[in-house]
């Protein structure tokens, strides 16, 4: 996407659980009505089939609301009140709404996460991580909403909690954040470079087979040159496993 000499380059990666069939997180990206794009992630509870069908329903709720207009709390409050209604508030789902938002010209990062999201910015690694709930559990449930200015340089890590907890179950824990931003600063460093080594580590730690499902999704403001054309692309690689 470019707009006043500026880009959106984005990259996700995934992988389910060692031994499940079908993975717990889903992720959709949906251009906005008013110009800028959505990437909505929710994890289910648990994990498989019953994990995914929760983070489909949640993901669905926030997609088609985000497409009518509606900004991205109250979508995120919808949705957590449509699972609450569906389920009796006996499931629940975490959910992250990474916006670039063309009408205000900021990224806007939305939460019903217990985990972080991670924001680079100049030499600064911010931490956002504002205690907030699951969709899911109660009717009212608020989800915390952070801007940042559109400015080149700017990069946002969101994930599920596959990555953060890498290692667990060997005894090897970590903090993704501090390898986040050492992956961004090397020279061309790009979002598919830094998703692919946050990736690596994760299942160097679980020893080569996840132990949850993961979820990365790694976003960069840069600079768009000024002698080439606007054109959108976009690449994709899906194992049909």
């Amino acid at each position: 996407m470019y707009t006043a000499g500026l880009r959106v380059d984005l990259a996700v990666s995934k992988v389910r659980k060692y031994a499940t069939r079908e993975s717990g997180d889903t992720l959709e990206v949906i251009e906005r009505p008013l110009g800028g794009l959505s990437l909505v992630l929710a994890d289910g509870q648990r994990s498989g089939r019953s994990a995914k069908h929760i983070a489909n329903m949640v993901v669905r709720k926030v997609v088609a609301l985000l497409a009518d207009g509606v900004r991205d709390g109250a979508a995120a409050r919808a949705a957590s009140d449509y699972l609450y209604a569906e389920r009796g508030g006996r499931v629940q789902a975490t959910l992250n709404i990474l916006s670039i938002d063309m009408d205000t010209r900021t990224l806007v990062i939305t939460r019903n996460n217990p985990l972080p999201v991670f924001v680079l910015r100049g030499d600064a690694l911010l931490r956002l991580e504002a205690p907030t709930t699951p969709v899911g559990l109660r009717r009212h449930t608020r989800p915390v909403v952070e801007e940042f200015p559109l400015e080149a340089g700017l990069w946002a890590l969101m994930f599920t909690d596959g990555l953060a907890h890498a290692g667990v179950r060997t005894g090897r824990t970590w903090d993704p954040g501090a390898p986040f931003a050492h992956y961004a600063r090397q020279p061309h460093a790009t979002p598919r470079t830094v998703a692919d080594a946050l990736m690596a580590d994760a299942l160097d730690l679980d020893a080569g087979r996840a132990a949850d499902d993961i979820s990365i999704v790694v976003l960069h403001i840069t600079h768009h040159p000024g002698d080439r054309p606007p054109i959108r692309d976009m690449d994709m690689r899906l194992p049909l496993v």
